[in-house]
């Protein structure tokens, strides 16, 4: 990479839509006066990297945000020469979001929602769907990359029932222990997690597996999971986009079906069962397009018992 540049701070106007904190989301001192840090060797989970592709700011860009950086438009576009669909499967997958959501609100019964790897905002966000399914609902945010928390606090700011917090999903426990997860989010009721786009970024070594289990184990039967994952069954390629990852800040890990299956073991599968995202329940008078194949994700919703 040669020598790394030093750091320099830029004086800005604050800007809820930039990429960096702003007075809505809560922070303090420098940064909420508009003062952001840009630096090539600090950590991405403290300092501002626009030289490191995250996932988030990818999936921005696939969606055709405009909160990303040339590191992550350039990996945007290795991953459209190998996936030439991938602009619509991310769409789908995002069409999918507000769909299970609906569902868990409405036919799930759910009344608050924990959504892991939140992401960038975008149209039709978790908690705009919920509440407008119920003016009850709870979501909670968690993220560790600082650009997406200073968004999401920016979007949140004002709006009831919602919070956002800076937690490591693989850390549950720290998760589930954060104030104002808890000042939220009742333990004693079933909650519904969201992993959507998010599990294949965690290694087997990590045990994705039990990091739901440890994640759902404090609440009641009749909590929910949805998960979304990128799958190389039926596209082989996707194989080759998971090395695209490997100069991002985190790297990925598809998984076949059975693999994804595993995820939720022992819990009760939603039909219609383990899908492409487009198959599931779709709205009605929606037809499911004929290569739903290329979405190369696969999608499941469970049920503790």
């Amino acid at each position: 990479m040669g020598l790394a540049r030093p750091c320099r701070i830029r004086e800005r106007t604050p800007d809820p839509r930039a990429p960096g904190p702003s007075p809505a989301s809560g922070s303090t001192g420098a940064e909420a006066r508009g003062i952001w840090l840009v630096t090539y060797d600090g950590d991405w989970r403290e300092t501002f990297r626009p030289d490191i592709p995250t996932p988030a700011r990818i999936y921005d860009y696939l969606l055709g945000g405009k909160d990303n950086y040339p590191a992550d438009r350039a990996v945007g576009e290795s991953m459209i020469a190998q996936l030439p669909n991938v602009r619509q499967a991310v769409q789908w997958n995002r069409a999918f979001l507000r769909r299970v959501v609906r569902y868990l609100v409405g036919e799930g019964g759910i009344r608050q929602i924990i959504d892991i790897g939140a992401g960038l905002p975008t149209a039709g966000n978790t908690h705009e769907v919920a509440l407008a399914a119920c003016p009850q609902a709870r979501v909670v945010y968690v993220d560790h990359d600082p650009v997406v928390l200073a968004h999401a606090r920016s979007m949140l700011h004002g709006v009831p029932g919602t919070a956002v917090i800076g937690q490591d999903m693989l850390e549950p426990e720290a998760v589930l222990a954060d104030p104002a997860l808890c000042e939220l989010i009742d333990f004693t009721e079933p909650v519904a997690l969201l992993f959507l786009s998010i599990l294949h970024f965690v290694a087997d070594e990590a045990d994705p597996a039990g990091i739901i289990a440890r994640l759902l184990a404090p609440f009641p039967a009749g909590s929910h999971v949805a998960i979304s994952h990128a799958t190389p069954d039926e596209i082989p390629e996707v194989n080759d986009v998971e090395r695209v990852f490997d100069e991002a800040t985190t790297p990925a890990h598809v998984r076949s079906r059975p693999e994804i299956a595993k995820l939720v073991a022992g819990m009760e599968i939603i039909e219609p069962g383990l899908a492409w995202p487009p198959e599931w329940r779709p709205d009605p008078g929606e037809e499911v397009p004929a290569n739903a194949a290329e979405s190369y994700y696969c999608v499941v919703v469970a049920r503790t018992t």
